[in-house]
């Protein structure tokens, strides 16, 4: 028989305990994506201290993201006995250390091996807190509560990023990589104290589903995949596309501040649709983000154009993290471990070749490419949504039929 901590139904505690289980999760997805994407408004100041190129500084986004691609997985399963919390406040502190790390490399390769070790922590963390937070509610809130996770991933973009950035270009990158690394070790006094114990998550559902269940599960991981290959074609390079429409590198951080804050406007779309109608919100989401790269490729570069496509992009995407996460999930093709496993290492997949990507883009055709060569991957994974309507349902698992009143 299963112990309680390999049930899937397992919930750690009362509403105090998920209020406070979701905001500690929130926090430290924000500090998670902050260091994650800290590269990306530093791009030129930190190729021109180093000494090399932004291509080359992007694939600082490359060996991170690959490092969580390789070992989300492995390390999953490696750990599945060991409880949820201890384990997240051990990834916390491996992102102080490699902050700070990074913040003392005298040189491009101590740089990429600090980076090495935050993609080791962050190969866990997502695997684990996105079945953390599932395992908060119950199934059918299984939308609301990731899209509240997911926020600190939003706030991430929103604060984290440009603040860093705006640090950057005051006081020098290494500051904000210092500033970073101080928020996560504090971050781990926060999580100590709010976040409720978990045991291991074990390997409910025999850790896979049935055939269709597992089906269903690839279509969701692939679509992610690319998705977040097409996005980080482009942003990874996204101050450098602002630069080149002739924004001038002060005002940098600020309009990275503002592009994603927009990205609250698609979290709060989330949280309000994926437990209703999680199919119409996601194909529309969709079309919102490859429009608005085209959009912006044909508007580069016209500063406002850029600007304003950009806005709704960012936009767009802001609750695409949770869309995936909560259509893997009801898949049922894993335990929630799993899930979270295989949803951290396909974004990352993403998130590394699509930098690489982007910077062979930069090489040839050239900058103002960067956005059609986002939109059509982006535009595949729509497609797949559309034809996939067993992977993603029109209605999520308990909402109410649309020919009967909401409760």
């Amino acid at each position: 028989m299963p112990s309680r901590s390999e049930r899937p139904e397992f919930r750690p505690g009362g509403v105090r305990d998920v209020a406070g289980g979701i905001l500690a999760l929130s926090i430290a997805t924000f500090l998670a994506i902050t260091t994650e994407l800290l590269p990306v408004g530093l791009l030129p100041l930190i190729g021109d201290e180093l000494g090399v190129s932004e291509g080359v500084t992007g694939l600082l986004v490359t060996v991170y993201a690959f490092m969580v691609a390789a070992l989300a997985l492995p390390l999953t399963l490696l750990t599945a006995r060991v409880p949820r919390k201890a384990l997240l406040l051990a990834t916390l502190v491996a992102y102080a250390v490699s902050n700070a790390l990074g913040a003392i490399a005298p040189d491009f390769a101590l740089l990429a091996v600090a980076r090495a070790i935050g993609g080791l922590a962050h190969a866990l963390f997502f695997s684990v807190s996105i079945g953390y937070g599932a395992r908060l509610v119950r199934p059918e809130f299984t939308g609301r509560a990731l899209a509240l996770v997911t926020a600190g991933a939003s706030a991430g973009f929103v604060l984290g990023v440009p603040l860093s950035t705006a640090l950057g270009t005051a006081a020098g990158w290494r500051a904000s990589f210092w500033m970073l690394a101080a928020g996560c070790a504090l971050t781990v006094l926060v999580v100590a104290a709010l976040l409720p114990p978990v045991p291991g998550g074990g390997l409910s559902h025999g850790g896979i589903g049935r055939a269709s269940r597992r089906t269903r599960l690839g279509i969701v991981v692939g679509v992610n995949t690319v998705v977040y290959l097409g996005q980080y074609t482009v942003y990874t390079y996204i101050a450098v596309l602002l630069l080149a429409s002739g924004l001038p590198l002060p005002a940098l951080g600020p309009a990275l501040l503002g592009l994603g804050a927009l990205g609250l406007l698609g979290i709060w779309f989330a949280a309000a649709t994926l437990d209703r109608r999680p199919r119409a919100a996601t194909i529309l989401a969709l079309v919102a983000i490859v429009a608005a790269l085209a959009v912006l490729g044909w508007a580069f570069p016209a500063l406002a154009g850029v600007l304003v496509s950009a806005a709704v992009w960012s936009a767009a995407f802001g609750g695409m993290a949770s869309m995936m996460q909560t259509a893997a999930i009801r898949t049922g093709g894993a335990s929630p471990d799993i899930v979270g496993a295989l949803v951290n290492a396909s974004a990352n997949i993403g998130i590394g070749v699509g930098a690489a990507l982007g910077a062979g883009v930069l090489a040839w055709p050239g900058l103002e490419w960067l956005p059609f060569a986002g939109a059509v991957l982006v535009l595949v994974g729509t497609i797949a949504v559309l034809v996939a309507r067993g992977a993603f349902p029109a209605r999520a698992p308990g909402a109410p039929s649309t020919d009967q009143p909401a409760p």
